[in-house]
This record gives C-alpha cells, structure tokens and sequence, in this order.
C-alpha cells in the first residue's frame, strides 16, 4: 500500500521538476508548479465522502476501503498516461491540468490508504505499521524517481510515465488480495426525511471527526498541534523543493541523479525509516520527534556543502545519505505522532485532516523556494531553508512540557 501511495508523488514534482528544469524552464516557474499538488492539503474537504459514502454495486461486494481503492487506481493510471502525453514546452497548462488531476487522484488515494492502515492495524502496531507504510512509500518514489529517469533516458519522457502507470497494477493487486478492515461497513442514515438523512450524515460524516478532536485535545492544544504539523516538515520540504534544479544547474547527468539522488538516497532513507521506528519504540513519540527534527533541520546545510563542491558525485552521495536518513527518521516519527491523534471511529477523515495539515508546508509554503532560490542564490537559500525547521522544534518543546508522551 506504501508503495501504491508513494508511486505518484514524484509525477507530479520531483521527477517532474527534473523534466521541466531540463527543458530550461525558469526556477520561479517549476517552484509555482509545485502548487499543482495542493490536493494534499486540502484532502480532507472530501475525505469524509470517500470516508462514509459507498460506491453503488461495488461497495457491496468489495467493502468500502477495497472499493474507493480499486476505483481511484485505475483512474490513476489513466491520468498518469495522459500527463506523460503532455508536451510542457508546446502547451505547459495541459501538462499543468494532467498533473493537478494525477495530485488529486493520488490524494484521494492516500485518504483511502490511510484508513486501512490504522484499521487494520492494533493499537500497539501503528508505529511498525508507519515505519512499514514508509518503506513501501519509498520503494514507490524510488520507481517514480530513478526508475522514471531511467526509463526517460531509454525511451523519453512519454514512455517513462506510461511505465510508471502499468506500475499502479501492483497497488491494484494489493487491495484485491487484502481484506476488509471490520470497520468498513457504512452506517445507516436515520431520518424519516431525505433531509433528515443528509443532516444526520452531515453531522456524523463531517462534524463528529472534528468535534471529537476538540473534545480530546482542547482548543488551545489542538491549535498548537495544528501549527506543529504545518511546520514540522516545512523546512525540509522547502530545501528539497529546489533539489532537483541544483542537481541540473551543478551539471548532474540523469542516470548520475538516479543513481546517487534516487537510488543510494532511498536506501538511505529505508535505513532512517528504520532507526526512526526504533527510536519511537525505545524514547517514544515526542522525544523522537525532536531528535530526528534537530537532525532533519541540520541537514539542509549539506545542499549548501554541495554547491560548494560542486559536480562532485562523492559529495552528492555524502549530501544525499544525510539529508535522507535524518528525513526517513523524522517521517517514521512524524507518521505515528499522526496516526495516535486518530480516533478510530472517524479514521479516514481525522487522518486526511491531519495529514493534509502536514502537507501544507510541503505543498503550499515551499512553492516559493524557487522564487527564494533565484533572489537569494543557492547558499543563504539552504541556510534559510534550515533556520526554517527552528519554530516548529520550539513549539515542540513546548508541547511536551504541556502534554502526556502519546502511547
């Protein structure tokens, strides 16, 4: 399932950027192309249909979780087809309209994927299920990275992303041979009107999950809990944002990129994943949290070591192994602090929430770091980019002075 969710991400930035940049499409540009994903951020506005709802003729005989997931894969590899067939250089709003599609879709997918997990997962196995979800999602974004550069360098870009639709069959394949959560049953809606029903499925589809987080959490903590989710990756996302464009601009060929950048980094990340899981097992959540962000936030310095550097494809492998394992550490950490603020009742829409918060940053604010890049130049960029991690490690101080360690 982590693979089935991490596979469109780089389509529509990461390996996108790439395919922009080596086209000379100007850095303010490829960061605005960024926004193209803002579906990950505003997921949960229909999070609660794909939550409650049921598809006709499918849900009955597939289970809600296997029917929305089987439904929104086949449409993404159509939408990942069609993006390929784009050509940025003749109509850059097609390519742009392919990818919000592809972003929209994966979201939708993530919402579905989410709930399953933490459904069939026990209490005590959220943090293994994050750091297991996270490898897969890694192995997806490493047949979506390297792969795809791989496969462009053959056969162009065209065929790079018609590959990487026919990968989607195996997240396809993962959902048929899986069961049902027992909470996949929608409920019936009472009422002895058709607006009686609407009202009820409104107030128990839309306005219990987020009643319920103010109940458990407070206002006041659950404002910070908000912000700190925002935060917590942003720094990290706004370094990595520009990435792919350094590799370009210091003369990395694709196959050196694949290689060392997509191929050496996710090993690395796997490795962080890993560490990142043990640590929430022996330290808990929140200290875990704050040992991996410090680290994560330090990292970012390495982008500036490496423009120093140079096309130097050592330091790239040294630049690339830190800044992933300490991200795959902060993310295993960050994945299961999400997935213990859920009430199971209210899973798919109280994640999409959360997780959508978390991709604000992502998606949203580090859409200007091709705008900073550009004004600042590459090395007060990634000094910004580490002073950026600062605000959400304080408030996570805070946080733990406040509030009981998560279980």
């Amino acid at each position: 399932m982590g693979f089935s969710s991490g596979l469109p991400l780089a389509l529509t930035f990461g390996t996108l950027s790439y395919w922009l940049a080596e086209l000379g499409v100007s850095l303010t540009a490829i960061g605005l192309f960024g926004l193209v994903r803002a579906s990950y951020s505003v997921k949960f506005l229909w999070s609660p249909v794909i939550d409650r709802l049921p598809i006709p003729f499918l849900t009955a005989r597939l289970g809600r979780r296997r029917s929305w997931a089987l439904v929104i894969q086949a449409l993404l590899i159509v939408a990942i087809a069609a993006l390929g067939a784009t050509d940025p250089r003749v109509n850059p709003a097609a390519t742009a309209i392919a990818a919000v599609v592809v972003a929209f879709l994966s979201a939708s997918q993530d919402i579905v994927i989410d709930a399953y997990r933490i459904e069939l997962l026990t209490a005590d196995e959220q943090g293994a299920g994050a750091a297991a979800t996270q490898w897969g999602y890694r192995f997806g974004m490493l047949a979506s990275g390297a792969g795809a550069l791989y496969a462009a360098s053959y056969g162009g870009w065209r065929f790079a992303y018609e590959v990487m639709a026919g990968l989607m069959l195996v997240g396809m394949a993962t959902v048929w041979f899986t069961p049902e959560p027992e909470a996949g049953a929608p409920e019936a809606l009472a009422g002895d009107s058709a607006a009686a029903r609407v009202a009820a499925w409104l107030k128990r589809a839309v306005a219990a999950p987020f009643a319920d987080l103010v109940r458990r959490n407070g206002a006041a903590q659950l404002a910070a809990i908000i912000i700190f989710i925002v935060l917590y990756k942003f720094g990290d996302a706004l370094a990595g944002s520009m990435a792919n464009p350094l590799y370009v601009t210091l003369g990395f060929t694709k196959v050196e990129v694949a290689t060392v950048a997509k191929i050496y980094g996710v090993v690395a990340t796997l490795v962080g994943v890993a560490v990142g899981g043990i640590l929430v097992l022996r330290i808990g959540i929140f200290r875990s949290l704050l040992v991996c962000g410090a680290l994560q936030a330090l990292s970012n310095l390495m982008y500036a070591a490496q423009v120093w550097a140079g096309h130097d494809v050592a330091m790239l492998a040294v630049t690339i192994g830190g800044e992933n394992l300490t991200g795959g550490m902060a993310s295993a950490a960050f994945v299961a602090y999400l997935s213990g603020l859920c009430n199971r009742d209210f899973t798919a829409t109280q994640y999409a929430l959360l997780s959508s918060l978390a991709t604000f940053g992502l998606n949203v604010l580090a859409a200007s770091g091709g705008w900073l890049a550009q004004r600042l130049g590459w090395t007060p960029f990634f000094a910004l980019s580490t002073l950026a991690c600062v605000p959400a490690l304080f408030l996570l101080v805070w946080m733990m002075r406040r509030a009981p360690v998560p279980s």
